[in-house]
Formats: C-alpha cells, structure tokens, sequence
C-alpha cells in the first residue's frame, strides 16, 4: 500500500473521453468528497499518478486547480495537502445550503406530480436499506440523489445550478455524520414526501429547514460524540 492509504477499491476508473488533466481532477476531486482522501492527507504527486496511471504533469495541474477551489492546500516546502474544513467554513456552508434546499422544497411541493414523489420513495427505500446494512457510502450517495431529486422537481433552473455549486461540498460534509444521522434522517426524508404529495408549500418548508439544521448541527457535534 503506497503512503497516500487510499482503501482497495476507492480510486475510480478514469474514464477516457475529455483532457486527461479533467479526468484527473474529476478522480481527485471524488476522492476527497468521498474522504477516501481524508482532511490534512498529504498527497504526493507520483504515488497519485501512480494510483491513477497517469503521469505526474495532469497529477499536478489538477492540484493547483484543486488548491484554487479550496479542496487541496499547497504549502510551500510541504506540497499539497487535502484542506482541513473549519467549524466556520462548515457553518457558512450548511447554512446556505438550508436556504436552497429550504426553498427547493417549497417548489417541490407546489410543483412535483405523481412521478416525482414515486422517485422520491423509492431513494428513500433505498437509503433505509443502506442504513440498514450500515452501508456509509451507499447512504451518503442516496441522501444526495434524493436532495437532487427534490430540487430537480423545483423546477427552478437557477436554483439547482446554486445547489450544484455546494453539493460536493454538502457530500464531504455529511460523510463523516452520515451513520450518526442514521435512520432518523430517513424519516425526516419520509416526512418531507408526505408534505410533497399532499402539496403542503409550508410543511415542506420547515421540515426541509428543520432536517438541513439537524445535519449542520449533528457536523459541529460530531467531536463531542
């Protein structure tokens, strides 16, 4: 196992279409939202290119683009590092995230038709399962397909492109809560269904805002638990 400690399975396949410095970063970038990269990781250019069979020059260019993100630290004499969050920077974040997703739900409510809420159940089924059988990753990716679901059925084009712009961030959040949160996040996911089908613009409303501050609040517990 080289240094970088990424777990078997973890490095994703690059896929070939498109500039292979874009694949490199795509792969980079899910490393790290997923935590298969964790916070503070050094990671050391030739054993990820290595990891990726690349050479090392795409290697590097998808780190400084990474740097320039705010997903990869460069420190001088050091090399890159994985950026450790702040409690602030986390803060900042899940609290617009809640403002989206707040008012995605409201839309989602007002908007959504029998389809919609069937794909809505049927993540949720999905996600209960994963919890079920303690399948972290699983449950981080289906919580994330049923938020992009509800802001899909929105119908709001500017928001879903606000919410795209946090969602990796929101995922490299929740993993690290993702099995605290637990089964009690799929029944708040269950509630906000109910709210949708029964087109309740309100209801959804504050059960999406009440289940994004359970989440940003489990985030700054998580040290003490």
């Amino acid at each position: 196992m080289l240094s970088t400690g990424l777990p078997q399975g973890a490095v994703p396949r690059l896929e070939r279409p498109g500039p292979l410095r874009d694949r490199v970063y795509e792969a980079l970038l899910e490393l790290i939202t997923t935590r298969a990269l964790q916070p503070g990781q050094h990671l050391v250019e030739s054993e990820l290119a290595g990891h990726l069979g690349v050479s090392r020059q795409p290697v590097r260019e998808a780190l400084q683009r990474l740097n320039t993100e705010g997903w990869v630290d460069l420190r001088p004499a050091q090399g890159a590092f994985v950026h450790e969050p702040t409690e602030d920077e986390a803060d900042q974040l899940l609290t617009v995230r809640t403002l989206l997703e707040a008012e995605a739900a409201r839309l989602a409510a007002a908007n959504a038709g029998t389809a919609g809420i069937s794909a809505l159940e049927e993540l949720c089924a999905t996600g209960e399962q994963a919890v079920e059988d303690g399948d972290v990753d699983l449950v981080v990716a289906t919580n994330a397909a049923f938020h992009a679901k509800v802001m899909e059925l929105a119908g709001n084009i500017v928001l879903a492109e606000l919410a795209g712009q946090v969602d990796r961030r929101v995922r490299w959040y929740y993993t690290p809560v993702a099995r605290q949160r637990g089964k009690q996040s799929w029944i708040e996911h269950r509630n906000l269904i109910a709210a949708i089908s029964a087109r309740d613009e309100q209801r959804a409303t504050e059960i999406m805002r009440a289940h994004t501050e359970h989440t940003r609040k489990t985030y700054h517990a998580r040290e003490k638990s």
